[in-house]
């Protein structure tokens, strides 16, 4: 269901926490940082809340969101032990049918980014498919620490945006 910017705007914290809390995955935190920032006019508002939170927040605790994001295809998904929107993101961009030699590459991929960022491999997967989140994976796994940092960060605000423009409506 559709939520309106207008009922979005009637609720507590409480109910803006529920309703929102696990946009960023496994950090409520940043859910309630957002409502602070209300009344929103629009649902781009709401979206910009979100970013403003996560880039206004110590480093330390960015760091900490990242890090909370499960590894694509990783042992998170095999378990089940993520997200309800990131089981289903993942899933329709086909990382829940990947071959095994497919399933290889990912895992090389996931160790050896984490051995060389110290968290995992961010990328807004909805409207991508495999093939196309490998070439990213290939092509950041040698970025610069920071530079990848940065675009961790860069694809979790467009996880946030997917997220909310699918639960928020325009008006």
């Amino acid at each position: 269901m559709m939520l309106s910017v207008g009922t979005i705007n009637e609720m507590n914290q409480t109910e803006f926490v529920e309703a929102f809390g696990d946009v960023a995955e496994h950090s409520p935190w940043v859910a309630e940082g957002a409502f602070s920032q209300g009344a929103f006019a629009t649902r781009e508002d709401l979206i910009v809340a979100f970013e403003t939170t996560m880039l206004d927040a110590p480093k330390q605790r960015q760091l900490e969101l990242v890090r909370a994001h499960p590894d694509l295809a990783g042992k998170a998904a095999i378990a089940g032990d993520m997200a309800e929107d990131s089981k289903r993101e993942q899933s329709g961009a086909g990382l829940d049918t990947l071959s095994p030699d497919e399933f290889a590459r990912f895992t090389d991929l996931n160790d050896r980014y984490q051995k060389r960022f110290g968290f995992p491999f961010i990328f807004a997967v909805k409207g991508a498919d495999k093939h196309m989140i490998l070439h990213a994976f290939a092509q950041r796994v040698d970025n610069a620490p920071e530079q990848e940092f940065t675009a961790a960060l860069a694809q979790i605000s467009r996880i946030f945006r997917f997220r909310l423009e699918d639960r928020v409506g325009e008006s």
